[in-house]
């Protein structure tokens, strides 16, 4: 059987950027309230010419381009989002049809905050199978465009963005020594606490219970993002780098400090990107990439967790 590898990332962000200070014009809040309580200064927010399948195809392009590889090149497009507003075409189909794409496989997934690492999995599964050789994963949502804008407690987490990784088939991968270049999923939901993050209405719009969520993630989530590195054959000492989903620095850091990765690089772009639920994980970890923060070759955990409750998290060797 074949293995599988992440060979290339991108992202891309709107140009507008909400600061905290803008969001106290508006709400009763105030920049101090919001860094002490989620660790956020900056957001950036979509405009009306940039929907969710163009965010994500401007970070897949991004990902191709560094992976020299052409739209013909990919089998299978995966997106995943929560803010689609369309039910057909899929973001996956508008992304292939953006990019220029022959004919790949296009799903979208919806698992909100964790959607990317199951989106991954899911890429490296079909690949492992022989169902696929090159996929494009992408994480993007837009949450500008669900978020409640008098709600003081929400408006003030959300931002919009996208973030993909070129994935391709590596016989090499499979056994690699020290883990393999996208290591086995561990992936589940906490079924009957799924109201505690919720999009729902018309329009939708964005709620969740913020306390039973941090307990949640402070408390359950450090041992489960153990046994994801116990999976991959790491130990959380020879991480390169822990990307968890980008939903609030007082979960991040608690967390990425009870998993034990004491030599790891933390990402921290909640700080200017905010909370992009499906974006955050593949997008952070871009930047990192990008400004050469982590080794080729290093291990890197992914873990996203949020709505459903669920949650996914994998150990890849950084592109």
């Amino acid at each position: 059987m074949t293995g599988s590898r992440v060979v290339a990332l991108g992202h891309y962000q709107p140009a507008k950027v909400l600061t905290n200070d803008d969001l106290a014009a508006m709400v009763d809040t105030s920049d101090e309230w919001i860094t002490s309580r989620v660790g956020i200064k900056t957001r950036h927010v979509g405009g009306p010419d940039e929907p969710v399948d163009e965010m994500a195809a401007q970070a897949g392009a991004k990902a191709l381009a560094t992976a020299g590889l052409g739209p013909l090149d990919i089998d299978l497009v995966l997106v995943a989002t929560s803010t689609a507003i369309d039910r057909s075409p899929s973001m996956a189909a508008r992304v292939a049809a953006r990019l220029g794409m022959g004919s790949p496989a296009v799903m979208d997934i919806n698992v909100v905050c964790s959607g990317f690492t199951h989106a991954l999995a899911t890429a490296d599964h079909a690949i492992r199978a022989g169902a696929a050789a090159r996929a494009l994963v992408i994480g993007a949502d837009k949450m500008a465009d669900i978020a409640d804008w008098t709600d003081r407690s929400t408006c003030v987490l959300l931002g919009d963005g996208a973030g993909a990784a070129v994935v391709t088939a590596d016989p090499a991968a499979a056994d690699a020594p020290g883990g393999p270049g996208i290591g086995p999923v561990l992936w589940g939901s906490v079924p009957e606490m799924g109201n505690a993050v919720r999009i729902e209405g018309t329009p939708p719009r964005f709620a969740q219970e913020g306390q039973s969520v941090y307990r949640w993630a402070t408390t359950q989530l450090p041992p489960i993002a153990r046994r994801v590195c116990e999976k991959a054959g790491i130990a959380p000492e020879d991480l390169g780098a822990v990307v968890l989903h980008q939903a609030n620095l007082r979960i991040i850091e608690p967390v990425a400090r009870k998993i034990g990765a004491v030599n790891a690089v933390i990402a921290r772009d909640v700080v200017d990107s905010g909370n992009t639920s499906a974006a955050s994980i593949p997008m952070a970890l871009s930047k990192l990439v990008e400004r050469g923060e982590v080794a080729s070759g290093a291990p890197v955990l992914l873990f996203g967790f949020g709505g459903n409750l669920s949650y996914a998290g994998q150990v890849i060797r950084c592109p």
